[in-house]
């Protein structure tokens, strides 16, 4: 019976050192859900995560890590008891892991270079390679077709009798006149085959200019559509960044939009801002916070969130803290304190 009694003892001495351990708390950078602000660990997630040891008892260290991927892989192995930023709770990770009730109502969304006006896309079209061949193919046939009638014309009349350098000009100009005016009756074809070569010309003319004015309304119409990002279905043969292995880049793979994945935020952030992306699709909250603290002026969102996700605490498969923080939280919802949290980071009521 003492014997009993001593390992009674034994383990409730162990239950308690147990309980009194420190807890791993594993997160990763991911403003504004988890940030180093002066040396401290912050954030949106962190601070609701205070909330919640706090009404626990139990006491945690923070350990940063420098992918998503590692993050998660703590909670995975157990040598993190608990994983919390923006961790969107999907099927395939809750086959790995177990997740809270949310903490976040999430998406994704698009981030952009601020968009140009429809000035900037007129600009661009008219100084496309497109166009600029189209003007070059209009000068040339002009040119050919003044030359010509110099041919016919240069002993018929004045104006075209001048010699093959000297009549370069006058030549083009009187094709030129005769396709933006209709004619030139000053200097009406006087030969047989000058009269010929005119009608012919006025004819063709018309289509000449209607050619011209559909190739620069089509120029200006296409670069009006591939300057401007609005939707998913924009990004196509755009340069698109996310993070890899993040739901984002599921997404995209899902509907073959052929992304190109970075390794974190930071490293995401860069190539966006030395242009080497067209477009960001992440997190729409995340996104956001950078275009309204460092990418002021530098990026825009577009279009509306999509593919609704919820970000939840992940935690080791069968853990004991799963609903003790779930208990939590549901108390923290109940007497306003996570609205008062969610309020303090985001502006606005959850």
């Amino acid at each position: 019976m003492i014997r009993n009694f001593l390992a009674i003892l034994f383990a409730c001495c162990l239950l308690s050192e147990a309980a009194a351990q420190d807890l791993t708390i594993a997160t990763v950078t991911r403003p504004p859900f988890s940030m180093v602000v002066d040396g401290k660990d912050t954030g949106f997630s962190l601070q609701l995560w205070q909330e919640i040891a706090a009404k626990l008892g139990r006491p945690y260290q923070v350990v940063r890590h420098d992918s998503f991927a590692d993050m998660l892989d703590s909670v995975k192995d157990g040598t993190a008891d608990v994983a919390i930023a923006n961790i969107s709770i999907t099927a395939g990770r809750e086959l790995e892991m177990d997740f809270s009730q949310p903490i976040f109502a999430s998406g994704l969304q698009i981030m952009v270079h601020p968009q140009a006006g429809g000035g900037a896309s007129m600009w661009s079209a008219i100084l496309s390679w497109d166009l600029l061949l189209a003007v070059l193919g209009a000068f040339a046939l002009l040119l050919a077709g003044g030359m010509l009638m110099w041919h016919f014309e240069k002993r018929a009349q004045d104006y075209f009798n001048k010699p093959l350098r000297q009549a370069i000009f006058p030549s083009f100009w009187w094709a030129l006149n005769l396709v933006v005016n209709g004619g030139f009756e000053e200097r009406m074809p006087r030969s047989i085959f000058g009269r010929i070569f005119g009608v012919l010309l006025v004819i063709s003319s018309l289509f000449i200019v209607s050619f011209f004015v559909a190739h620069i309304t089509a120029a200006m119409t296409v670069e009006a559509i591939n300057g401007s990002v609005s939707s998913i279905n924009d990004l196509y043969g755009k340069r698109v960044g996310t993070i890899e292995g993040s739901t984002a880049q599921v997404f995209m793979d899902a509907r073959e939009l052929r992304s190109e994945g970075s390794p974190d935020l930071a490293a995401l952030i860069e190539k966006f801002e030395t242009n080497q992306l067209d477009a960001v699709v992440f997190d729409a909250p995340v996104l956001a916070y950078y275009v309204n603290t460092s990418g002021a002026g530098l990026a825009e969102l577009t279009g509306s969130v999509f593919k609704g996700e919820n970000y939840g605490i992940a935690l080791p498969t069968n853990s004991a803290l799963r609903e003790e923080i779930n208990q939590v939280l549901l108390s923290l919802r109940e007497d306003g304190t996570y609205a008062d949290i969610y309020r303090e980071w985001f502006g606005e009521n959850p």
